[in-house]
């Protein structure tokens, strides 16, 4: 019966945009091969294993209409050209779970070999990808997972962002002397994940608060359902309203908008025109941005590694959020990083910078610039010390101004140990694009990880660890940079704020500036005074802590690090490390160089900064 349905299906997979309910735009060009001499596109073809031009991968999403999944499917798009494979988009028209299963089933009798998928919920889908693995199929999935294993996920920290989404309303409405009131949540429906992890997160922003949260109301997603739910919420007196996507969120804004009131704060979630339109006009406050283009762009470059046969691990990426208020102004995402094309009249001269150019983590940041520099046709010169060096630094600053560089993208060693050198070469006119480590000067825009958010985690993974070996107190050793690199400080602090409350002592940081060598003899000692566990702040630390859990042949003291490189993968193998917070420098790299050219282009980015993303890697 089974190949009966399979037969028919395959029959049908042709017409299917039109039979099923499944859209289907066409895919970019199987022979579409980078253009003669584009090293870049080359480059990124390699790194994909050179898959063959007969790779065909279906891009699922939870319908083919909101803003966010049109800009998803343009960054598979554009990864689909750059390594010449075929993605197609085959989503429904709306959101609904037998279209998007009816959906699974066409991509797996029309041949392809992988399914990248936004699940409408954990379980609405699980059985038809279960179906589509076990035949060989390979599953990634993008912006929201289903219960089903799969090669990777690329998606946002929903609760994160969410609870950011709330800290924001609450900021809004205690400056306007309002400390209690009815506040509305605006969800698609109980059961999909991302927005479910999104009110969660916005939920917990008000406990211990005076404000009373009212029950959820669902209008999947559609706008006029949306606004209709928070008309009636402002007839029952909120002072705010929360709307967990796109369609949601455009619902509350337009809601607020017809009210006539300015005194309810609305907060949403996701970018289009029309929520931007909503919040420069001041019917909502801020939006929380996401990247589906990162999502597309990660999920294609996943799905062909897997189809390759490369073991992905089910790793799970966080693609970052930004809070966009009117103006685009703090902490709104550069345009350069939310799809918007860049490029370049000429070919600008662009330094950069790092703390030094040895750590692996630098070595693949300027990849990543590079990789970009050679598709916009602009020169990026990685001119870093050789050792991590405040008078070396301001030495490359002076030297990049002298040398006529018009940009500047830096990794500075602290926020002032570079700071005047920087203020120099900005008042001769040099745009200045910080990556991983800001200074204390004003700058086009920052990429980094949110360091303390990342040194937190890595503080529960320890303690999770610990607990489930019965270890419920004890010494905790950590090994810094030094005391003034701001991205390892604010490591260091979400680190120690996660054992707040908890039954362990944790002992004076000591500092080996990032050297692995040093950073041993630190571990070591750690270790003779009886740790049971040590944190590492970046690639140095925690290679040097890992080596001397090894060189001590105590297997239960637990090892966490932060950075990713081949000698921290062996000690994570080996059992020596726990696991290791893995930031995307490669995407600090890139779009540096596209927010350097946009600056230098004359486009205003309001100094924004981005959350890059990390993800805790384990054995």
């Amino acid at each position: 019966m089974k190949k009966k349905l399979l037969a028919m299906l395959s029959c049908a997979a042709l017409l299917a945009a039109s039979v099923t309910g499944c859209s289907s735009s066409k895919p970019a060009e199987s022979a579409a091969a980078p253009a003669a001499g584009s090293e870049a596109t080359s480059e990124a073809a390699a790194e994909a294993d050179a898959p063959s031009k007969d790779v065909k991968i279906a891009l699922i999403t939870m319908d083919s209409i909101d803003q966010h999944w049109v800009t998803l499917n343009e960054g598979a798009q554009k990864a689909a050209a750059e390594l010449g494979v075929s993605v197609t988009f085959m989503s429904p028209n709306t959101k609904d779970d037998a279209q998007q299963i009816e959906c699974v089933n066409n991509a797996v009798a029309g041949g392809y070999q992988a399914i990248i998928v936004a699940a409408n919920g954990p379980d609405a889908i699980s059985s038809a990808l279960k179906e589509a693995s076990s035949s060989g199929v390979k599953i990634v999935y993008v912006d929201s997972p289903a219960n089903v294993d799969a090669e990777a996920t690329f998606s946002t920290d929903n609760e994160a962002a969410g609870k950011t989404a709330g800290e924001e309303m609450i900021k809004a409405l205690e400056a306007a002397g309002v400390t209690s009131g009815k506040i509305g949540i605006v969800n698609v429906n109980a059961a999909t994940d991302s927005t479910v992890k999104r009110e969660n997160g916005f939920r917990s922003a008000f406990e211990g608060k005076g404000f009373e949260l009212m029950e959820t109301q669902y209008g999947e997603g559609d706008a006029a359902k949306s606004q209709t739910i928070a008309e009636n919420y402002i007839t029952q007196g909120v002072v705010g309203i929360f709307g967990c996507n796109e369609g949601s969120t455009t619902g509350t804004g337009n809601a607020i908008k017809a009210s006539g009131s300015s005194d309810i704060i609305g907060v949403g979630f996701d970018k289009s025109d029309a929520i931007l339109n909503l919040i420069d006009d001041g019917y909502l406050l801020c939006t929380m941005a996401q990247n589906p283009d990162v999502m597309g762009e990660e999920g294609v470059k996943a799905a062909v590694k897997a189809i390759n046969g490369e073991s992905l691990g089910g790793k799970v990426t966080d693609t970052g959020v930004s809070a966009i208020k009117a103006g685009g102004s703090t902490s709104a995402a550069p345009a350069a990083a939310a799809g918007e094309a860049v490029t370049a009249s000429q070919e600008w001269k662009i330094a950069l910078i790092t703390m030094d150019s040895i750590d692996q983590h630098w070595v693949t940041l300027n990849e990543g610039a590079q990789e970009t520099a050679k598709e916009l046709g602009v020169s990026v010169t990685f001119m870093s010390p050789n050792t991590k060096d405040d008078a070396q630094q301001i030495e490359c600053v002076n030297n990049a101004v002298a040398g006529g560089y018009q940009a500047i993208i830096v990794a500075a060693n602290g926020p002032d140990a570079i700071s005047s050198a920087l203020k120099e070469a900005s008042s001769s006119g040099v745009k200045i694009v910080y990556v991983d480590s800001p200074a204390n000067v004003d700058a086009e825009a920052t990429f980094s990880t949110d360091n303390e958010a990342a040194g937190k985690t890595a503080g529960e993974e320890m303690i999770k660890a610990l607990e489930a070996a019965g270890v419920t107190s004890g010494k905790i050793g950590i090994v810094n940079v030094n005391a003034a690199t701001d991205s390892t400080v604010k490591r260091e602090n979400g680190f120690r704020s996660a054992f707040e409350g908890k039954g362990f002592e944790l002992m004076e940081t000591q500092y080996g500036e990032g050297d692995a060598a040093k950073s041993q003899t630190i571990a070591e000692n750690y270790i003779t005074q009886g740790v049971v566990g040590i944190f590492g702040c970046n690639e140095g630390s925690t290679t040097g802590t890992g080596n001397a859990i090894k060189a001590s042949g105590n297997s239960k003291i637990v090892g966490v690090g932060f950075d990713k490189s081949d000698a921290i993968m062996n000690l994570i193998n080996d059992g020596y490390l726990l696991c290791t917070m893995a930031q995307n420098p490669d995407v600090m790299g890139k779009e540096g160089v596209k927010a350097a050219v946009k600056a230098l282009e004359g486009d205003s980015l309001g100094g924004a900064v981005q959350d890059t993303g990390v993800s805790v890697l384990t054995k």
